[in-house]
């Protein structure tokens, strides 16, 4: 299926903003392992976080669906699966998923999809054998992990990710040898906080994380908050088309994971924060967009975690800003369900965008939107989403190649942008 995004009017409305994707994934994998039921409020039901929590079927924990984003989770000791775990499109089921069944002591054949199975995993088994798990296979799916964890570990987590380290310290809480992992800069710590909820003793010593003795998870009951990769969308949106002012309630702003938010104010958009407070250990709040002139600016690699997922649409955004934006040290984008730094250059050039990649850099020099292309995604929701964003900007549509793989992360996205004005429509091959 092909997608258009066509120049629209403004946008307007409230937005109501699907459950985070990360908290999602976590909330059944730690209910998996935790005693008792945990009750999950908010999932966000997309393709990869139904591929997690069929994968945690096959390891005999039962998992029910008793309502629109709500769930239970009843956990205890996972079984080796029969048959290969399939992960889908998702590198946190798969990156988490082995971690978790190498600390319960099973054996799992991993496998994904076609993009899935080329994306790396050494970061992940290397720690791991490390810890004394055995691994099959090589550097790319399938391959097999059969626990126990028979020794601790103290990692180098270079470059920072957080699924390398949720991945170390759920198979840390198989055994009581010390498990410790550093960081140069600090990536997402929803791991560390949903532990620490769920009763995991959990030490934090700057970009240092440690395990404490206390290594058993008790069920709770987990709400979800708002995926802000979700809501940059609609956000980034609005601060592109003419006449916009969208919001979005309660959304996830954790410092590690707000950085589109930050960037958008560093640009200069018209842009306000409200009602911000914890719930679950997170800082949740309501963020308002309203059009205004942007400017370019300059990112820095130490700030990409921080917006890793959202440099799609930041990209989109800074064609529509006054100026050049550089951004740094987006090595890692190329090794995501594509190579995004290079798709975003490619497509962004096609639309009449001057954009290019400088090394790990990307660098747009916004002005007018032609638009009038036809965008290669190469299966990559971000890819596809941004592209279809800025048609909306554009002085011509844009189409993308293929929009099924939106599902994986945010299947209500053309519903809810339509909602709130923008023309995104199938086109008719």
């Amino acid at each position: 299926m092909k997608l258009r995004g066509s120049p629209c009017g403004p946008l307007a409305g409230a937005f109501p903003v699907p459950g985070d994707k990360s908290l999602s994934h976590r909330a059944l994998i730690f209910g998996a392992l935790a005693t008792g039921e945990t009750v999950i409020a908010g999932l966000l039901e997309s393709e990869d976080v139904l591929a997690t929590a069929e994968a945690l079927r096959a390891f005999g924990v039962r998992v029910e669906r008793f309502g629109p984003g709500r769930w239970r989770v009843i956990g205890g000791q996972w079984r080796s699966p029969e048959a290969p775990v399939d992960c889908g499109n998702s590198g946190t089921a798969v990156r988490l998923l082995m971690g978790a069944a190498a600390g319960q002591g099973v054996r799992a054949t991993f496998t994904g999809d076609s993009s899935l199975s080329k994306r790396p995993m050494r970061r992940v088994t290397g720690p791991l054998e490390a810890m004394g798990v055995r691994i099959e296979g090589g550097d790319r799916l399938p391959l097999t992990v059969a626990g126990p964890v028979t020794r601790g570990l103290a990692h180098l987590n270079v470059p920072a990710s957080a699924q390398v380290k949720s991945a170390v310290l759920l198979a840390g809480l198989g055994t009581d040898q010390p498990v410790e992992i550093a960081e140069p800069v600090p990536s997402r710590d929803h791991t560390e906080i949903m532990l620490a909820e769920f009763g995991v003793e959990v030490e934090r010593d700057g970009t240092v994380t440690r395990l404490g003795a206390k290594r058993t998870l008790e069920a709770r009951l987990v709400e979800v908050s708002g995926d802000p990769s979700s809501a940059a969308f609609v956000l980034g949106a609005a601060a592109i088309v003419p006449g916009s002012e969208v919001s979005v309630k309660d959304v996830l702003l954790n410092p590690h994971r707000s950085g589109f938010v930050m960037a958008l104010q560093r640009m200069g958009a018209d842009l306000a924060m409200a009602n911000i407070r914890g719930r679950g250990g997170e800082t949740i709040g309501d963020v308002r967009v309203r059009f205004g002139p942007l400017f370019g600016a300059e990112f820095t690699a130490e700030e990409i975690p921080s917006m890793v997922d959202e440099i799609p649409i930041l990209a989109v955004v800074a064609a529509g800003a006054q100026g050049e934006t550089r951004i740094e040290g987006l090595d890692e984008l190329r090794h995501k369900e594509s190579d995004r730094l290079a798709l975003m250059a490619e497509g962004l050039a096609a639309c009449g965008v001057d954009a290019r990649a400088d090394g790990d850099a990307l660098v747009v020099r916004g002005g007018a939107i032609r638009g009038g292309a036809a965008v290669r995604t190469e299966g990559d929701h971000r890819i596809a989403m941004s592209h279809l964003v800025l048609g909306l900007a554009a002085e011509q549509p844009i189409v993308v190649d293929e929009a099924e793989m939106i599902g994986t992360s945010f299947p209500t996205f053309r519903d809810a942008m339509r909602r709130l004005g923008a023309k995104i429509d199938e086109v008719e091959e």
